[in-house]
């Protein structure tokens, strides 16, 4: 079984797209093209990291922000799956302290990544759409996602990384989505160890937000200490590809796990 760093690495090499500031209703505030690389450094675990942005939309000028790290070992707020899909985010919710986290699927020459921020009082803000494509490739954007490229059955597998054990648990995993009234959405999963439940809309307490480039993302309108949660996102890769993210706190505010499934459409 690969290793985090292992998975890490995965996500090498020169990633070209944008930056994208989205309001709570998934429309486009501000965006900013970029590139970011990873690259290897002479050390046997040393990763080079730089992300340049460029406000004035040139890619060949000078970039408005330019940011480097070194990277030789991974924090325990950041996950990754065994095909380079991350998420990370706070270990612990806390009152006075803005919560947020990032999500970043990665299939071919694609990734597909998003940020999503909560201000200090828990409330939800923002998101901020950020889609690469390998430099040299012929990746292209996915279209816009709505509620019936979703709507059916999917199944495929579920692998979950708890806080207190960096070791995948693999499962099968199966899920129906499905429209319920005022335009929001259902979803129903199940594995070989456990069901539930979740819709989220315009009207409910989980914001569902539809992106471009194939994304969803779900995520408490308001998020504490003392309430369980959970925060979801989605990519749709193909038509008939579907990955999705989901990172769980418990009733303490402490991050307990994060799950990747990968299904196929039934």
């Amino acid at each position: 079984m690969s290793s985090q760093w292992d998975n890490f690495l995965r996500n090498l090499g020169e990633w070209r797209g944008s930056f994208a500031s989205l309001d709570a209703s998934g429309a486009v505030v501000e965006s900013t093209p970029s590139i970011l690389t990873l690259e290897r450094g002479e050390e046997e675990r040393l990763v080079h990291f730089r992300l340049r942005r460029f406000a004035d939309g040139d890619l060949n000028g000078e970039p408005s922000r330019d940011m480097s790290e070194d990277y030789r070992n991974l924090g325990r707020q950041v996950v990754f799956f065994e095909s380079g899909t991350f998420c990370k985010g706070r270990l612990q919710v806390a009152p006075g302290i803005p919560f947020g986290g990032e999500f970043g699927f990665i299939h071919g020459d694609r990734r597909h990544r998003l940020v999503q921020l909560h201000n200090d009082d828990g409330n939800f803000t923002n998101l901020v759409l950020i889609r690469e494509f390998r430099a040299g490739s012929n990746a292209e954007e996915r279209p816009a996602l709505s509620l019936d490229q979703l709507q059916g059955s999917w199944s495929g597998t579920a692998a979950t990384i708890t806080a207190d054990w960096p070791e995948p648990d693999h499962t099968s995993c199966r899920f129906e989505v499905s429209g319920i009234p005022q335009g929001a959405l259902r979803i129903q999963t199940c594995t070989d160890t456990n069901s539930d439940s979740v819709e989220a809309g315009s009207t409910e307490p989980l914001q569902l937000t539809w992106m471009g480039d194939g994304g969803y993302h779900i995520t408490p309108r308001h998020v504490d200490h003392r309430n369980a949660f959970a925060v979801e996102a989605g990519w749709l890769s193909a038509p008939d590809r579907l990955e999705r993210l989901i990172r769980r706190y418990d009733a303490s505010g402490a991050w307990t796990s994060a799950t990747q499934i990968i299904a196929a459409r039934d």
